[in-house]
C-alpha cells in the first residue's frame, strides 16, 4: 500500500515503513534514540520492532504502566525526568511504540521536552492505528476527564504494521473498530455498509479497511488541522462516549470501559438524537443500534447514573460559551456540527440505548 501524506507526517504501511524509518534515522543524525513503551508493548512488541531497527545510535527504553489511568501529567513528569537523567537533548528522537495512551502521551512529552524534540509513532493497537496516532492530537487526561491537556503536533513518521495486531486480545480489537464504524457514519455510507456486515469480512480484509479508515481521517484533518469546523465531525459519538468513559473510570462501583466500548454507546445515543433533531431516518438509527449492539453487546447504565454522566458533558472540548455542542447526522455520510441538544432529548437517548 502506498504511503499517505497527512499534513507534516508520512504514514507508512507494514514492512516498507521500516526501510524509510532507518533512512530517516541515518539522515537525522540523532544524538540518542528513546523508545517509549508500556509494560505490555515492552514484552509483546518491542523485540519485533528492534529487529527492524538498523542503527548505531544509542538506544534507551522508557517504560510506563499500561492503561488509561496512567495517561496523566504525573506520568509525563516521570518520562521528562528520565529523559533528563539519560542526557536527552534537542537532537534526541522519541519513538512511541504502543496504543493510544502511548502515542498521545509520548507525543505530548516530545512536544514539550526542551520545547520540542522529533518523534515517531508506531501504533500497536487497532484504535491507535485508525485514530490516535493520526492527526497530531497529543495530550493527557486531567483526573478522570479525557484529553483536557495537550497540543496539536504531528510526528514526522507513522508506521502502521498490522502484524502487531496479533498480540491484541479480542476486546481491544473491538475497541478499535468503534472508530472505524464512526468513519463510515460521518463520511462514507459504502464504508459503513462494508463494516456493518462483519460476518462477511475476513482477516485479509482488515488491511484494506484500516487503509480506508486512515484515508478518511487524513482527508478530514488536512482540511481542518486545528479543529475549527470539519474536524469536529471526528467526534461523532464521542461527546456522550467520553462522558460515559469518564464516569465508569471514576466510579469505583463500575468496571472501566475501553474507549471504543464507550464510543459505541455514545454513537447509538447520538444516532437517536440525530433522528430527533437533524433528520437522520429512523430506520438508519435502528440499523446503527442493531449493528453496534450485536458487536459490543449491551452495557447497562442505570437511570440514577444518567445525571452524573450528563454533568460530565460540560468538559467536552467542543463546547463554546457554555453550550454543549454535539455532532449529529442528517444522513449516513452527512454530519452536522455545533448542534445544541436539550437535556430531555439526551435523557431519551439513554432510554433508547437501554431498550
Amino acid at each position: 500500500m502506498d504511503p499517505i501524506r497527512a499534513n507534516n507526517s508520512i504514514i507508512y504501511f507494514d514492512s516498507a515503513g521500516y526501510t524509510s524509518l532507518n533512512d530517516y534515522i541515518e539522515k537525522g543524525k540523532f544524538s540518542k534514540i528513546f523508545i517509549l513503551v508500556d509494560d505490555n508493548t515492552h514484552v509483546h512488541c518491542l523485540p519485533s520492532f528492534l529487529a527492524h531497527l538498523n542503527t548505531n545510535t544509542s538506544i534507551e527504553i522508557l517504560e510506563i504502566e499500561a492503561g488509561e489511568i496512567h495517561k496523566t501529567i504525573e506520568t509525563c513528569s516521570g518520562v521528562w525526568n528520565s529523559l533528563s537523567e539519560l542526557d536527552a537533548d534537542r537532537k534526541s528522537l522519541l519513538i512511541n511504540l504502543g496504543g493510544g495512551v502511548i502515542t498521545d502521551l509520548g507525543g505530548f512529552v516530545a512536544c514539550t521536552f526542551k520545547r520540542g524534540i522529533k518523534y515517531i509513532n508506531i501504533p500497536t493497537t487497532l484504535l491507535a492505528m485508525v485514530d490516535a496516532s493520526v492527526g497530531g492530537k497529543t495530550g493527557v487526561d486531567l483526573g478522570h476527564l479525557k484529553n483536557q491537556i495537550g497540543v496539536i503536533s504531528s510526528p514526522d513518521i507513522i508506521i502502521i504494521d498490522t502484524s502487531y495486531l496479533n498480540t491484541l486480545p479480542k476486546h481491544q480489537m473491538k475497541s478499535g473498530m468503534a472508530e472505524m464504524f464512526k468513519h463510515g457514519l460521518i463520511s462514507d455510507s459504502n464504508y459503513w455498509k462494508k463494516l456493518s456486515d462483519l460476518s462477511r469480512l475476513t482477516i485479509e480484509d482488515l488491511d484494506g479497511l484500516i487503509y480506508e479508515s486512515v484515508l478518511i481521517k487524513k482527508c478530514v484533518v488536512d482540511k481542518d488541522p486545528d479543529e475549527q469546523n470539519l474536524r469536529k465531525t471526528l467526534n461523532y459519538g464521542h461527546t456522550l462516549g467520553h462522558a460515559i468513559e469518564s464516569y465508569f473510570l471514576s466510579n469505583a462501583d463500575r468496571t472501566s470501559l475501553l474507549h471504543g466500548e464507550a464510543v459505541a454507546i455514545g454513537t447509538v445515543m447520538a444516532s437517536y438524537i440525530s433522528t430527533q433533531l437533524a433528520g437522520l431516518p429512523e430506520k438508519d438509527t435502528h440499523e446503527i443500534k442493531s449493528v453496534l449492539k450485536s458487536f459490543y453487546g449491551h452495557i447497562p447504565i442505570a437511570e440514577n447514573e444518567y445525571k452524573a454522566i450528563m454533568d460530565l458533558l460540560k468538559y467536552d472540548k467542543k463546547n463554546v460559551h457554555g453550550n454543549i455542542n454535539f455532532v449529529l447526522l442528517e444522513a449516513i455520510g452527512s454530519p452536522k456540527i455545533d448542534c445544541i441538544v436539550p437535556d430531555e432529548i439526551i435523557l431519551e437517548a439513554f432510554k433508547y440505548y437501554a431498550a
